[in-house]
């Protein structure tokens, strides 16, 4: 089974568009508002900081947002903007 994350703000106007997107097609996942506290933002800079695929988007000096962690198993993998959905659905 796949585990989904969903980084996002309430105040990134690209965040709910992809919330909405996996609710209507039924793909469970948490959603993690990073500026709902200290620890929801420090959660996400952990991926943001220390991960390889942030690294165009710290240069451009963007947030990275949304962002979606898809762990399966010993596997995570992000993707930022709206995924595709065969990506996360399970087999």
């Amino acid at each position: 089974m796949k585990n989904i994350i969903l980084f996002g703000s309430q105040h990134w106007p690209g965040c709910a568009p992809v919330k909405e997107l996996l609710s209507e097609n039924n793909i469970q996942f948490l959603y993690i508002d990073i500026t709902d506290g200290m620890l929801n933002l420090k959660r996400f800079l952990k991926y943001r900081d220390n991960r390889p695929e942030f690294e165009e988007v710290r240069k451009a000096g963007r947030v990275g947002l949304p962002c979606l962690v898809v762990s399966d198993g010993d596997e995570e993998k992000i993707i930022f903007g709206e995924p595709d959905l065969k990506a996360l659905k399970d087999e």
